[in-house]
């Protein structure tokens, strides 16, 4: 950081700090997905509430990803509504894979308990590699602008 602007030198963020802040967010994105659903269930049943819970959780993502994970300076010129219509939009490819490898669980092993909670920490493997590539390559990327000192 430097002291007169208060922004950091250290240019573009790397793909291992990338990945490992994304990890993170998917960590927190989790126990809202779970937090949600297991709130929502008795009102919405297992998937209107799952449908709910993905919702928040992409949320959540989008706000941590946007401040932590990628580089906030020199993004495209986006407004914030912009930016997290698109990423919803991004995400949704995203949390077809997610909700339907939670359906396949939750079908498949009905018997187990906390089934619905397992299918979706399984859900959210399944999303997380095509979610980490259109957010670091569609939503965050940088302009082709350079960057001013």
């Amino acid at each position: 950081m430097t002291a007169e602007s208060g922004t950091s030198n250290a240019g573009p963020r790397s793909i291992l700090h990338q990945l490992f802040w994304f990890g993170v967010s998917g960590v927190l994105a989790l126990l809202v997905d779970m937090a949600v659903l297991w709130l929502s269930t008795p009102w919405l049943g297992l998937y209107g509430g799952r449908v709910l819970s993905f919702v928040c959780a992409a949320t959540s993502t989008w706000a941590f990803n946007r401040r932590k994970t990628f580089d906030p300076t020199g993004r495209q010129g986006k407004t914030l509504a912009a930016e997290y219509i698109a990423y919803l939009g991004s995400m949704s490819v995203g949390g077809v894979i997610n909700y339907s490898a939670y359906v396949a669980f939750v079908r498949h092993f009905p018997d187990l308990q906390g089934y619905a909670m397992w299918g979706v920490a399984v859900g959210s493997l399944a999303g997380l590699g095509f979610n980490f590539v259109s957010a670091r390559f569609l939503i965050f990327r940088p302009s082709s602008k350079p960057r001013r000192s």
